[in-house]
């Protein structure tokens, strides 16, 4: 597989603190990675060194199979770049901007045309393309800043926090603008959001305290969050006493007088056993539901609920 991006061993020291430790990392086109972790962690300063923006203490980077540090002009050819906080003039019109953009691309005016014209459709600027940046609305300014991070086509875009401050109906909009780049560029996106992560990308990978914690695709993934626990409602009220002692239940959480969450050991599914109680003593079952794990479960676990 020919990957877009490789890092290796990626580590940051600011004096004695080390942000980020032993970090490594690839990706090939066609895929979205999200970098999870909560705000602190080392998402920010990971990408800044994948973009060439700050120097590694240490490790190596290399983008479409050319070395950043050693020909960072090469390799940024292949870089698209939205930093947390959109590089952007207010006092100019998005097409005004767009075009200063190109210029630093080194676009010249008839690729430059038509690559403004293709960001402003694939962004959704069509219709604000003679508006001034400072009168947009922030979801309209973090478009406009993916737009610009798209201008000279890049095998690899990386995003840091795109839908950070934007109310519900602008992250939906962001998210599938996110999923339809990665169909043809690989796209890395950093967040603290966990359903960012599910919803958006193919892969993950989730840095806490500056070291890389988990790393695997989605789709491996779901296939762990599996179940370990049981959603049981009833008629009457059910002695939770008698179903603790049932072999493999670990432990009951009452939710209500007739409803209970029964956590069990995943080598031992004791769901017909606690079917077969409930109904003997009486207590009438309504529901027995498998409890779907999350990626926030996976997270919790992972991180030990701590922040960084």
């Amino acid at each position: 597989m020919d990957f877009l991006v490789e890092a290796a061993h990626l580590s940051r020291y600011y004096g004695k603190r080390c942000a980020v430790n032993d970090v490594s990392l690839s990706l090939a086109s066609g895929q979205v990675m999200g970098l999870l972790g909560v705000n602190g962690a080392g998402k920010t300063t990971t990408l800044q060194m994948l973009t060439g923006n700050l120097a590694p203490s240490g490790g190596q980077i290399r983008i479409n199979g050319v070395d950043l540090l050693k020909q960072p002009v090469a390799a940024k050819r292949y870089l698209g770049y939205l930093p947390d906080t959109p590089p952007l003039y207010k006092e100019l019109t998005v097409q005004e901007f767009l075009r200063f953009c190109a210029q630093l691309h080194g676009l010249d005016k008839q690729a430059a045309k038509k690559a403004i014209a293709y960001v402003l459709d694939r962004c959704g600027l069509i219709g604000v393309g003679q508006r001034l940046l400072g009168n947009l609305s922030k979801g309209y300014q973090q478009r406009v800043g993916i737009a610009q991070a798209l201008l000279h086509n890049p095998k690899l875009i990386i995003l840091d926090e795109p839908t950070v401050g934007l109310d519900p109906l602008q992250i939906r909009e962001i998210r599938e603008l996110i999923r339809e780049l990665g169909q043809q560029h690989g796209v890395i996106l950093s967040t603290h959001i966990l359903a960012e992560v599910a919803e958006s990308c193919s892969h993950v990978q989730i840095i806490h305290q500056g070291r890389l914690i988990l790393s695997d695709s989605m789709a491996n993934l779901k296939q762990t969050m599996t179940s370990d626990a049981l959603l049981v409602t009833t008629r009457l009220p059910a002695d939770t006493k008698v179903l603790s002692a049932i072999p493999g239940v670990a432990a009951i959480e009452k939710l209500g007088e007739l409803q209970l969450k029964i956590r069990y050991n995943p080598s031992c599914n004791p769901g017909q056993q606690i079917t077969e109680t409930i109904i003997v003593a009486g207590w009438e079952l309504v529901e027995l539901t498998p409890v779907q794990k999350s990626i926030e479960d996976i997270f919790i676990n992972l991180t030990g609920g701590k922040s960084a």
